[in-house]
C-alpha cells in the first residue's frame, strides 16, 4: 500500500471505534468506495484486531459479525410482560 493513498478514515478513528451501531453503519458506508478494502480487512483478521470497522466490516472480539448491539441493557419487547 502506498502510503500517500487516500483512505476515507484517515482522521476520523472516532467512526470506526464507536458504540453506537449508527455510527458504526457511518464508517462501513466509508468503506465502499476505499481503494484498500480488502486489504484493510486481511490485516485486521491477520493481526486479530478485537473490535472496530475494519474493511468495511464490524469486528467484535476478533470475529466479523453483521452488526453491534449498542451498549446497555435491550429494549423490552411489547407484549412480552411476565406480570401474572
Amino acid at each position: 500500500m502506498n502510503h500517500r493513498t487516500e483512505v476515507p478514515c484517515r482522521g476520523q478513528a472516532h467512526l470506526f471505534f464507536a458504540e453506537r451501531p449508527e455510527v458504526l453503519a457511518r464508517a462501513q458506508e466509508l468503506c465502499v468506495a476505499c481503494p484498500v478494502r480488502d486489504l484493510c480487512l486481511a490485516g485486521a483478521i491477520e493481526r486479530r484486531e478485537e473490535w472496530g470497522v475494519w474493511g468495511g466490516q464490524i469486528l467484535v472480539h476478533g470475529k466479523v459479525v453483521a452488526s453491534k448491539r449498542g451498549r446497555g441493557r435491550p429494549r423490552k419487547v411489547a407484549g412480552t410482560s411476565t406480570a401474572a
